[in-house]
């Protein structure tokens, strides 16, 4: 039970982080006239977010098959 309440803590704490994170990355691409740089900051924060997606999914895929060869 503590384990799961220090992870959930730790989780909102870092969300917090990552909105003032947004703000100045929002701010700098107001700024600009171009749009290309807001292009290109949008497929970074796609290609950022979906790496863990790929590499959890991946895990849990080599933990279903060992376990299911194993039964």
């Amino acid at each position: 039970m503590l384990k799961r309440f220090s992870l959930t803590l730790l989780f909102l704490m870092l969300s917090f982080a990552m909105q003032a994170q947004c703000a100045m990355c929002r701010a700098v691409l107001e700024s600009e006239t171009d749009n290309s740089m807001a292009e290109g900051v949008n497929n970074g924060i796609v290609y950022l977010a979906a790496i863990p997606y790929l590499l959890m999914g991946g895990l849990i895929y080599f933990i279903y098959r060992s376990r299911r060869k194993s039964s």
